[in-house]
């Protein structure tokens, strides 16, 4: 199956999920391997036919591309490439469009699952956001830099201390830890807030100094 390559695959990586900086050695995303070895062109037809099912259109191949697409899949799959490179990959094959529709859908839908496996250490949250930034960056309306950094972000240690600005995964709040409190939850001031919050470390990212 091919959640069970790409399992096999994080396994090879050379580099594991951890603390990275913008373009660092230890970087999620300059991990390497052949991360879609065992996601065949077959494999791909039936994202797309499934996306169809689900958007009640019609399946089939767009004459003008599907043919070139195909042939470059079956040969960059079986490459060693970073996890980066295999978005970069994911996202021209959606723009190349050799599916009638949903060719967003089809290959966000693989960098998805892909990332979903890959990071399986990190917190379901941010597990989920993770992937979220992979799809919505394959399918094309989240540009390239917003999608590393929201990544590498995430795959950062939630270690917090008094003092550090936070904010939560989405980004919708953004404040000032307080305390750590026994349990390990993290007492924050939300900027424009009147109330102290409470929160899992994983729940909140450090924000970096610009």
């Amino acid at each position: 199956m091919a959640d069970e390559a790409a399992n096999r695959f994080a396994r090879k990586a050379d580099s594991r999920v951890g603390p990275g900086g913008r373009g660092g050695e230890q970087s999620p995303l300059q991990a390497r391997a052949a991360f879609i070895q065992n996601w065949s062109w077959e494999s791909v037809i039936g994202f797309n036919q499934g996306a169809c099912q689900r958007g009640k259109a019609q399946h089939g191949h767009n004459s003008e591309t599907h043919e070139k697409v195909r042939l470059e899949w079956e040969e960059i799959r079986r490459r060693t490439l970073t996890l980066l490179e295999t978005r970069d990959f994911l996202f021209r094959c959606h723009r190349s469009a050799p599916f009638l529709f949903f060719n967003g859908n089809t290959f966000a839908e693989i960098g998805r699952r892909l990332i979903d496996v890959l990071f399986a250490d990190l917190a379901r949250g941010r597990r989920r956001e993770a992937a979220s930034l992979a799809a919505h960056y394959i399918a094309g309306v989240l540009d390239r830099e917003a999608m590393v950094l929201g990544i590498e972000a995430l795959a950062e240690s939630a270690e917090l201390r008094p003092g550090d600005r936070v904010r939560t995964l989405k980004g919708s709040l953004r404040g000032v830890v307080k305390r750590i409190l026994p349990d390990g939850r993290v007492a924050w001031w939300p900027d424009k807030h009147e109330t102290e919050l409470m929160a899992l470390p994983e729940s909140l990212l450090k924000e970096r100094e610009k």
